[in-house]
């Protein structure tokens, strides 16, 4: 860290440097008092540093093992390493403990249904296709006693190519009943009001 001062350029030296007493600094061949603060913002510099480091390697963990083992304070360690110190006792904690210092991988939040339950909403879901999800959900529930949301229900199906859809309001036309429309519409495209006002259109037809 650079610090500047009576138009004078220095740099901060690290307490374990024996040739530079603490709260000093180097300034050339000299030693000059450092104010407060300047230590301060060594100081937080150094948390924000800490901070940003994210997972240790497995490589990291032995080293701080290592240390500690060789008869250095945590603290000593944290200041080596640039390591919080609170994660240093974490992992030396663990390694009393079980022996172990290796990053454990979660596996995940467990999953609320069996497979067997899993097969009771694919069922359930085909043999009735108009049921929603919080359909589904009810009967899962009351039937198994197991509890689930609307969103879980779409996971379950949607593998097995189960989706929401909206039922038809009419029937699905065909390339026939299309040929034929046309060809009607077509043969009637000159008709005039007169020929027009002769046909009935029953309260059926949507477009009535």
């Amino acid at each position: 860290m650079q610090i500047t001062g009576n138009h004078q350029m220095a740099w901060i030296v690290r307490h374990n440097d024996e040739s530079v007493r603490e709260g000093y600094i180097r300034n050339g061949g000299k030693e000059v008092k450092l104010f407060t603060s300047a230590i301060k913002a060594f100081q937080c510099n150094n948390r924000i540093v800490m901070a940003q480091r994210k997972h240790l390697d497995d490589f990291l963990r032995g080293t701080i093992i290592g240390r500690l083992e060789c008869g250095l304070t945590q603290m000593e360690v944290s200041e080596e390493l640039g390591i919080a110190q609170s994660i240093i006792s974490r992992l030396w904690q663990r390694f009393q403990d079980d022996g172990n210092v290796s990053r454990c991988y979660s596996t995940g939040r467990p999953r609320v249904t069996t497979p067997n339950e899993d097969r009771y909403l694919a069922v359930t879901a085909k043999r009735n296709r108009r049921s929603t999800a919080s359909d589904l959900s009810r009967q899962l529930s009351s039937a198994t006693g197991t509890t689930v949301s609307r969103q879980t229900v779409y996971r379950r199906l949607g593998p097995i190519g189960l989706y929401a859809r909206r039922p038809f309001r009419c029937v699905p036309l065909t390339a026939t009943h299309c040929r034929l429309r046309l060809a009607w519409s077509r043969e009637h495209a000159l008709w005039t009001p007169q020929q027009w006002s002769c046909v009935m259109f029953s309260d059926e037809s949507r477009f009535s």
